[in-house]
């Protein structure tokens, strides 16, 4: 996944309350705080990059592992406030922090997971089909039209990274599938998830239809 030959590398760091960013997923910004403006300034001067840090709003504390971003579009508004369209890169773990003022930047090490020792298609494939029930169930359970996208993706570590970027409500989990470093434990983990929501929307559905007879 790493981009860059550099395996470890200064980077201009964003925290944010409750957001996991992965690999391969966009994320849409509203730069408005002034440190912030400066910073995506003098990013766009440069290789467009910056980390993307979760903070946890129970504790404030900033998580040590991320998802480098990638500004791809943007649009300048009033005020020098900025609306961009971001993208997931490679995962890194930060070392330590270089300074802090007007804006954090650190020295981060690049992540990836480890080689797969295993075909892991076969269980890709039961996530997917997990995937698929939740959403079917999901749309029956409310009434309304949900759908998955027809461009999912093929590889398996790809696939674990958009099943847990779109996770809600649960940035904690986000946050320790980000730091796993095995494509086979994250699709683990994530089976269990989607084994345990399937299984809670089959019972409420079938509560419905009970009660609407």
């Amino acid at each position: 996944m790493a981009s860059s030959s550099i395996a470890v590398r200064e980077l201009p760091l964003f925290p944010l309350p409750e957001v996991v960013l992965f690999p391969s997923r966009p994320l849409p910004l509203h730069i408005f705080e002034y440190r912030y403006r400066i910073m995506m300034n003098t990013i766009l001067e440069n290789d467009r990059r910056f980390g993307v840090l979760s903070i946890d709003p129970s504790t404030g504390e900033i998580a040590e592992y991320g998802c480098c971003a990638e500004i791809l579009h943007f649009q300048r508004l009033p005020d020098d406030r900025m609306k961009m369209l971001t993208f997931g890169k490679q995962r890194f773990r930060l070392l330590e922090y270089v300074r802090e003022k007007p804006y954090r930047v650190g020295l981060v090490e690049w992540i990836e997971d480890k080689p797969a020792t295993e075909d892991l298609n076969p269980i890709a494939t039961e996530v997917e089909e997990l995937l698929r029930d939740v959403v079917r169930l999901s749309a029956k359970l409310t009434s309304q039209k949900i759908e998955l996208p027809d461009d999912l993706p093929n590889s398996p570590t790809e696939l674990s990274y958009w099943v847990a970027s779109n996770l809600y409500g649960v940035a904690s989990e986000q946050q320790a599938l980000l730091e796993m470093q095995n494509t086979l434990e994250r699709l683990q983990r994530e089976q269990d998830i989607l084994s345990s929501t399937r299984n809670h929307l089959a019972a409420r559905t079938a509560l419905k239809d009970a009660l609407d007879d």
